[in-house]
Order: structure tokens, then sequence, then C-alpha cells
């Protein structure tokens, strides 16, 4: 190729990549999952509002169905926030750096 003239614009430099590292990409991934968990454990506990009610001739749910499902909802939400929990505490181990006495060396 050559060189630009004066009416054509100068050439760019070349853009650095857009790809972030493994590691760093699933810590971001994680946390969006974790901000998202407690709106979809509001969406799941509302549910029962919309079963219809047991006491109409459409045979709706029973309360003690309604309860049951808002408890495993509940015990469900809590596992996975425990799973999120030692996923991001491990991701963090995994990027601390080693003890000073191993990094540096006379």
């Amino acid at each position: 190729m050559s060189q630009p003239g004066p009416d054509e614009p100068p050439l760019a430099a070349p853009r650095p990549s857009v790809f972030l590292e493994r590691q760093s990409y699933r810590r971001r991934r994680l946390a969006d999952a974790a901000r998202i968990l407690p709106f979809l454990g509001a969406a799941l506990i509302a549910i029962p509002l919309l079963w219809p009610r047991a006491d109409t001739d459409e045979g709706g749910v029973s309360l003690s169905s309604a309860i049951l499902y808002i408890f495993i909802c509940w015990a469900a939400l809590i596992g996975v926030s425990f799973l999120f929990g030692l996923a991001a505490r491990r991701m963090s181990s995994s990027d601390e750096p080693r003890a000073e006495g191993e990094r540096w060396r006379p």
C-alpha cells in the first residue's frame, strides 16, 4: 500500500481486542446472575397470586399447596444464593496474589 496523500485521511491504528479474559468474564456473568436472583425470586413467589382459589367451582389450588410451593421456592433461592457465594469465593481465591514470601525472593 502506498502512503496516504494530502487529501486522504491517515490510516487508523489497529484497535485493541475487545475480548475479556475468561476469568473476568465469568466473574461478571456470575455477578449479573446474582443481581437478577431477587427479581426471579419475587416473580416465583408471586405466581400463587395468579392461581384460582380452591373454594371456587373451577377446581383451584388449595392454600396448603400454595404455601408448600412458596416454601420450596424460598429454599431453592437460598440454595442458589449459597452456590453463588461458593462460586464467588472460589473465583476470588484464585485471583488473590500468593503470600508475600512466595512472591518475592532475593
